[in-house]
Protein backbone atom coordinates (compact mmCIF):
# COMPACT_ATOMS: atom_id res chain seq x y z
CA UNK A 1 0.00 0.00 0.00
CA UNK A 2 1.20 3.56 -0.82
CA UNK A 3 2.42 5.85 2.16
CA UNK A 4 0.43 8.65 2.27
CA UNK A 5 3.28 10.98 2.89
CA UNK A 6 5.41 9.51 0.08
CA UNK A 7 2.26 10.32 -2.38
CA UNK A 8 1.27 13.83 -0.85
CA UNK A 9 5.74 14.49 -1.47
CA UNK A 10 5.49 13.40 -4.90
CA UNK A 11 2.09 15.17 -5.48
CA UNK A 12 3.14 19.01 -3.86
CA UNK A 13 6.58 18.42 -5.86
CA UNK A 14 4.68 17.93 -9.13
CA UNK A 15 1.83 20.65 -8.29
CA UNK A 16 5.29 23.44 -7.67
CA UNK A 17 7.03 22.51 -10.94
CA UNK A 18 3.21 22.66 -13.12
CA UNK A 19 2.35 25.74 -11.23
CA UNK A 20 5.69 27.22 -12.39
CA UNK A 21 5.13 25.77 -16.01
CA UNK A 22 1.72 28.11 -16.26
CA UNK A 23 -0.50 25.53 -14.89
CA UNK A 24 -3.51 26.69 -12.65
CA UNK A 25 -3.46 24.53 -9.44
CA UNK A 26 -3.29 24.51 -5.53
CA UNK A 27 -0.37 25.19 -5.55
CA UNK A 28 -0.04 28.20 -7.79
CA UNK A 29 -1.60 30.97 -5.17
CA UNK A 30 1.69 29.86 -2.87
CA UNK A 31 4.21 29.20 -5.32
CA UNK A 32 3.25 33.11 -7.00
CA UNK A 33 2.82 34.46 -3.37
CA UNK A 34 6.51 32.73 -2.81
CA UNK A 35 7.91 34.43 -5.63
CA UNK A 36 8.57 31.46 -7.54
CA UNK A 37 6.48 32.27 -10.68
CA UNK A 38 8.29 35.22 -12.05
CA UNK A 39 9.19 34.78 -15.50
CA UNK A 40 12.75 34.16 -14.98
CA UNK A 41 12.43 31.93 -11.84
CA UNK A 42 9.59 29.76 -13.14
CA UNK A 43 11.59 27.51 -15.76
CA UNK A 44 13.92 27.08 -12.69
CA UNK A 45 11.74 25.95 -10.35
CA UNK A 46 9.66 23.46 -12.29
CA UNK A 47 13.31 21.92 -12.91
CA UNK A 48 14.88 21.81 -9.76
CA UNK A 49 11.38 19.97 -8.31
CA UNK A 50 11.99 17.57 -11.36
CA UNK A 51 15.36 17.42 -10.22
CA UNK A 52 13.89 16.39 -6.97
CA UNK A 53 12.01 13.65 -8.10
CA UNK A 54 14.46 12.13 -10.28
CA UNK A 55 16.76 12.18 -7.22
CA UNK A 56 13.83 10.64 -5.35
CA UNK A 57 13.53 7.58 -7.54
CA UNK A 58 17.15 7.14 -7.75
CA UNK A 59 17.59 6.82 -3.90
CA UNK A 60 14.26 5.16 -3.57
CA UNK A 61 14.76 2.26 -6.38
CA UNK A 62 13.46 -1.25 -5.20
CA UNK A 63 11.98 0.12 -2.45
CA UNK A 64 8.66 1.30 -3.48
CA UNK A 65 5.65 -0.62 -3.90
CA UNK A 66 4.20 -0.59 -7.27
CA UNK A 67 1.87 2.10 -6.72
CA UNK A 68 4.64 4.52 -5.60
CA UNK A 69 6.87 3.71 -8.50
CA UNK A 70 4.49 4.32 -10.93
CA UNK A 71 3.36 7.66 -9.10
CA UNK A 72 6.74 8.91 -9.67
CA UNK A 73 7.58 7.08 -12.63
CA UNK A 74 4.31 8.95 -14.48
CA UNK A 75 5.38 12.57 -12.42
CA UNK A 76 8.97 12.74 -13.41
CA UNK A 77 7.83 11.71 -17.44
CA UNK A 78 5.23 14.36 -17.09
CA UNK A 79 7.58 17.37 -15.95
CA UNK A 80 10.20 16.10 -18.37
CA UNK A 81 7.67 16.13 -21.55
CA UNK A 82 6.72 19.73 -19.90
CA UNK A 83 9.88 21.47 -20.08
CA UNK A 84 11.44 19.85 -23.05
CA UNK A 85 8.13 21.72 -24.85
CA UNK A 86 8.63 25.03 -23.23
CA UNK A 87 11.92 24.95 -25.27
CA UNK A 88 15.82 24.34 -23.99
Amino acid sequence: MAHPEFVGLVNSLQATAEAALGDLNAASASAARDGLLAENRARQTAERSLKLLTMLAEKTRGNLDFTEADLLTQAIGSLRERLSASGN
